[in-house]
């Protein structure tokens, strides 16, 4: 297995870029997909934004400097694609970002990718009603099982404030489910 230093190495030099960016792809596009996939939540459009991030990594690069994880960067470059794809989304569609939320979420159930049950359709409806930062901070810790310290990098936030939108996040999911 190799190191991220070396990956990294390997990544900023045009000699061992194309061969080392394989490896990139292969050891994180399952976690970047899953990361998008549930801020996006449709599988056509996840494809997309997935393939956006990797081009802005390869192109960018040079420019990481090892401030962070490079895991964390390309965290931060999904999450930041995702919403980006979001935003011209709605905008193209003239809809507001929450009317965009609802039409996902409704169209997930016709969606032959989701393998999910009934009550995680329940779930992923009601994540779906969480204003942004709790949705993403919310995914991140309970589906990808991130640590609050790996988080905060992601989403340059404090550990407190990330503790704090959780705690509220699973507060308004569980007053959600348990209404009816």
């Amino acid at each position: 297995m190799i190191t991220e230093a070396t990956l990294v190495h390997q990544l900023q030099q045009p000699d061992t870029r194309a061969k080392a960016f394989e490896v990139l792809v292969n050891t994180y596009k399952e976690r970047l997909y899953w990361h998008i996939r549930r801020i996006v939540l449709d599988h056509d459009d996840t494809d997309d934004v997935l393939q956006n991030t990797f081009i802005k990594v390869f192109r960018n690069i040079d420019g990481f400097k090892g401030d962070s994880k490079l895991f964390s960067w390309m965290y931060r470059i999904a999450t930041n694609e995702s919403l980006t794809f979001l935003k011209v989304k709605s905008k193209k569609l003239g809809i507001s970002d929450g009317d965009l939320h609802q039409r996902m979420t409704d169209k997930l159930q016709a969606d032959v990718y989701f393998e999910g049950d009934e009550i995680q359709l329940r779930l992923q409806k009601a994540i779906a009603q969480l204003p942004e930062k709790q949705k993403l901070v919310f995914n991140m810790k309970y589906f990808e099982e991130l640590k609050y310290e790996e988080i905060s990098e992601i989403l340059d936030t404090t550990v407190g404030g990330l503790k704090a939108s959780y705690h509220l996040a699973v507060k308004k999911l569980e007053a959600y489910l348990t209404e009816d």
